[in-house]
This record gives C-alpha cells, sequence and structure tokens, in this order.
C-alpha cells in the first residue's frame, strides 16, 4: 500500500470515529445535563465534515501530473487543511458564544454518569490522535496531520468537561456552570491548536524553508554516488506527500557532457530509492576542477 492509499484509508478511522463519538457526545450531554458534552458533540460534528475534507482532499491530490499540474496536484493538501482549521475556528466560536450563553444561565448540575461517558471518550480521543499523528508523519501528509490534531482538540475539550463536572458534582450548589466555564475554557484550547495547524499549512502554500533535516539527508547520499564532488544549492518545495528538490552537484570538470548527463541520472536514482518520499529531482552539473 502507498502513501496516498495508506493515508485515505486513515481517513475512514477518523470519519467513523467522530460521527459515533458525535452521537453518543450529543446523546449524553443532553440527557446528562451537560453543556461542556454538548459542546464536545458539537467539534465532534464538525470533525466529521472536516475528515470528510480531507479524504476529498487526499483523493484529489493522488492524481497524477499533467499538462496543467507539472508538479502534481498535492498543493490542495494545504488548502483543505486551512479549511479544516476553518471548521475548528468556526466550532470554537460557537462553543465559546453558547458557554458564555449558558453561564448566564441557571440550570441542573450534570448527572454523576456523564465522567464515565467523558473517561471513554478521553481514551478513545488520545489513542486515535497517535494512530492518525503516526500514519501523518509515515505519509508525509498535512492534512493528515491537521486530522490528528482534531482528535487531540478533541481530547483536550473532554477533559475540560471532565474537570468542568467534577468541580460541579463536589461543590453543588452555585457551581452548575462549572462544566459551562469548562466549555469556554476549551474553544481556546481549540483555537490554540488551530494556530498550530495554520502556520506550517501557510509556509507549505508559500512554499517556505523548513527542510535543513532533509536537506542534509539529500547532501549525504549524493556525495556516496561515485562521482559526486559535493554539492551546492538545494531547494525543496513540498506538493502533497512528496518533496521536490532542485540539486546543484559538483562533478569533475573535465568529463563529457555525456557522461554528466548519466552521472545526474545516477544521482537522482540513488536518491529516490535512499529517500522514497522525494518527487522530481532536478540535477544541475556544476564543474568542478578536473581531478589530476
Amino acid at each position: 500500500m502507498n502513501n496516498e492509499e495508506s493515508a485515505i484509508k486513515t481517513t475512514y478511522f477518523s470519519i467513523v470515529g467522530n460521527l459515533s463519538l458525535a452521537l453518543i457526545k450529543g446523546a449524553a450531554g443532553f440527557f446528562g445535563n451537560s453543556y461542556a458534552l454538548i459542546a464536545d458533540a458539537i467539534e465532534s460534528s464538525a470533525d466529521v465534515f472536516s475528515s470528510l475534507l480531507v479524504w476529498l482532499g487526499l483523493n484529489y491530490a493522488k492524481r497524477p501530473a499533467d499538462k496543467n499540474h507539472p508538479y502534481g496536484h498535492g498543493k490542495i493538501e494545504p488548502v483543505v487543511t486551512l479549511l479544516v482549521v476553518g471548521f475548528l475556528v468556526s466550532s470554537a466560536l460557537y462553543i465559546a458564544y453558547e458557554s458564555i450563553i449558558h453561564i448566564q444561565t441557571p440550570h441542573k448540575i450534570p448527572h454523576p454518569w456523564t465522567l464515565i461517558v467523558l473517561a471513554v471518550i478521553i481514551l478513545w480521543k488520545e489513542v486515535s490522535f497517535r494512530i492518525v499523528i503516526r500514519k501523518s508523519k509515515q505519509t508525509n501528509s498535512s492534512s493528515l496531520r491537521a486530522d490528528a490534531w482534531h482528535h487531540r482538540s478533541d481530547a483536550i475539550t473532554s477533559v475540560t468537561a471532565f474537570i468542568g463536572i467534577s468541580i460541579a458534582l463536589i461543590f453543588g450548589k452555585g457551581y452548575e456552570t462549572a462544566d459551562d466555564w469548562a466549555a469556554l475554557l476549551a474553544s481556546v484550547f481549540i483555537l490554540y491548536n488551530s494556530f498550530l495547524i495554520f502556520r506550517p499549512a501557510i509556509g507549505e502554500l508559500m512554499d517556505e524553508h523548513r527542510y535543513d533535516d532533509l536537506i542534509e539527508e539529500i547532501r549525504e547520499v549524493s556525495i556516496s554516488v561515485e562521482g559526486i564532488l559535493g554539492t551546492e544549492k538545494c531547494l525543496i518545495r513540498k506538493a502533497g506527500m512528496k518533496h521536490h528538490v532542485d540539486l546543484h552537484a559538483w562533478v569533475d570538470g573535465s568529463i563529457s557532457v555525456k557522461e554528466g548527463h548519466d552521472l545526474a541520472h545516477r544521482l537522482q536514482d540513488e536518491l529516490h530509492v535512499q529517500i522514497p518520499h522525494l518527487g522530481l529531482i532536478s540535477i544541475h552539473i556544476e564543474p568542478n576542477e578536473p581531478i589530476a
């Protein structure tokens, strides 16, 4: 299974999990008198749509390069990531608004059994985060990384809800709004995580340099190829799950054009073997002083 198929398969896990949890949280919040749980359900509902966006984006990104898209269709990934951030921000603002309304409105203390529901949810969302974030690293998918942080955000809102409901239950009358304050705090965490997702997505769209470790790896592989004496410029741009490379390599200045051409192809082949997530590799041969 290639990276694209693996990433798409992971989105199925997110979609089914978020849909199930949205229904469970919504029912538990309604019957258990907890707005923090209802707020949690709202975020999970938004997560369902964002996961669907990720799924659509990954399917589009795997299309092969064509005349109009010579570098492929991978740039859709950061675009989808920004849309996912939009869902996160919208849900955070809505939760904050509704929390403030509920804080000002007298209501009953949540039922104790809602804590059991939240404990299970927290465990499940943390496991989900770890599964999806691992897949995002394996596949170099920025949109899958955003989806993973959706799971982590959901876990955070559930933790704040757990704390808020616990305070309401322990201290009783006068603390009925503790879980509403917890939901308000959760919205702040969601907004903060939204920024953490937003920043690298913008960098990817703008071809910002963020790949020092990868450049070092490319240089090490390059000089291991017989005939490559060193490297000069190395520029990298990310599109989807691939990193496209423009590399200047030094060779013996006395060799023929044909030999330099063949050497460039050997270098390309070796880089693709040693670093499989590289996409298009453009090699510019620079003549060094002839070897005596």
